[in-house]
């Protein structure tokens, strides 16, 4: 691998991080529209409910699995050239949820979508890092990552409303046209970014070394104590809280900005010390469920129980990934794609223990079943922060450990 060359000027960097949000941004509300045309969707194709809810598992396997496969078949290539190559298919797979009526098919458009964004989010964080200077890599990755968060709070419930306007068709249909501009944006503002020298299988055995899968085991529980209380938070808030209609609406997306808003600013904290925001943000989550079951009656303290949760999940989320590449050293790049499959499989453990959970109890169970999750990630956090990067020498080495490629030459 050769030296790291000059990163863009701020101006380009900033330009080329813009679009890379624009791609998260648009994938992530792909990836959550169903959720609010399913009832739809389930009309139009024949399908009973629970059948066109796996429309959701199947998006969220291809994420956890194909995206991590087509990042290493695509590591060696132009991290531009993947996204862009992302991009066009995700328009293409889209665009056949528009046209097609067979069930089967569609789950199989599901499932290649979700493979599709597992991939462009790897190389969107190689594309990233590789714009701005080393001491911003936190801040590049938390740009990137708010992307997905953003869209969870605004673009998911645009893409409903739109779906519920003009026909489910009608928002996968605005899906295709954001992707496509997406990828305009993509082929005039990011710069060309080498692909690693290396292939997927001499970056494996540092990918996936024990320290590595330490923080993603990290990730899967901070996400199973989020997700076995966020799946049923709707019942919490009709039954606990008192809350009912479209003030339901409000509190998701007070939740929803506030994560997006950690998010942001969460990139400061990976740069200073990830380890270390990594343990108090875990305690912050625990004291957010803790506060949301003790006093959850309370429409406005549970309010702001919700609206410090997410602050504290979206001010971590850049350290998990900081941390992941950083520990995976040479593995960096095929390292990139693994987080997000530890998130996926983290939100189906912590939907299932939820509902097993609410089953069999009340409402609040499942904030308490998130609670006791989130007191164990706890410990859990404090002893990954003593894990160190594998020592590396040489420029091509901290490029490496990094996770980023050679850094692309300036266009001025």
């Amino acid at each position: 691998m050769n030296t790291q060359q000059a990163a863009l000027s701020p101006g380009r960097a900033n330009l080329a991080l813009a679009t890379l949000f624009l791609g998260m941004f648009v994938l992530g509300s792909a990836e959550l529209l169903v959720v609010g045309v399913l009832n739809l969707i389930a009309r139009d194709l024949q399908a009973s409910i629970p059948a066109a809810g796996t429309l959701v598992t199947a998006y969220a396997a291809g994420l956890a699995l194909g995206g991590p496969i087509l990042t290493a078949l695509t590591i060696k290539l132009n991290r531009r050239s993947v996204l862009i190559g992302a991009l066009l298919l995700f328009a293409l797979a889209n665009l056949l949820l528009v046209l097609i009526t067979d069930y089967g098919l569609f789950l199989a458009a599901r499932v290649v979508a979700g493979a599709l964004q597992g991939v462009f989010i790897g190389a969107a964080f190689a594309a990233g890092i590789a714009v701005v200077p080393r001491e911003r890599m936190g801040r590049a990755m938390a740009v990137v990552i708010s992307g997905v968060a953003v869209s969870a709070a605004l673009g998911s419930p645009l893409g409903t409303l739109v779906g519920q306007v003009l026909g489910w068709r009608g928002s996968f249909a605005a899906v295709v046209g954001l992707t496509v501009l997406a990828l305009l944006a993509t082929l005039m503002l990011v710069p060309s970014v080498p692909g690693t020298g290396g292939g997927a299988a001499g970056q494996a055995k540092h990918a996936f070394a024990p320290r590595v899968l330490a923080v993603l085991g990290l990730t899967l529980l901070i996400y199973a104590a989020l997700y076995a209380a966020l799946t049923y938070l709707v019942p919490f808030l009709q039954d606990v809280t008192g809350v009912s209609g479209a003030l339901i609406s409000v509190f998701l997306l007070a939740y929803g900005v506030a994560t997006a808003a950690g998010s942001f600013g969460g990139g400061r904290f990976a740069d200073t010390n990830a380890a270390r925001t990594l343990i108090v943000g875990t305690a912050g989550v625990a004291v957010s469920l803790l506060a949301l079951y003790l006093i959850g009656a309370n429409a406005v303290l549970a309010a702001l129980g919700l609206l410090a949760l997410g602050l504290f999940v979206g001010v971590m989320t850049p350290s998990l990934q900081y941390r992941v590449m950083s520990l995976a050293g040479p593995g960096g790049a095929l390292a990139q794609s693994l987080p997000a499959s530890a998130v996926n499989v983290g939100i189906a453990f912590g939907s299932a223990a939820g509902g097993v959970a609410i089953s069999s109890s009340t409402a609040s169970s499942a904030v308490l079943t998130g609670l006791i999750i989130a007191v164990i990630v706890i410990p859990v956090a404090w002893a990954t922060s003593f894990l160190k990067p594998p020592a590396v020498q040489g420029a091509a080495g901290r490029a490496a450990t990094a996770g980023s490629s050679p850094r692309p030459a300036s266009r001025t």
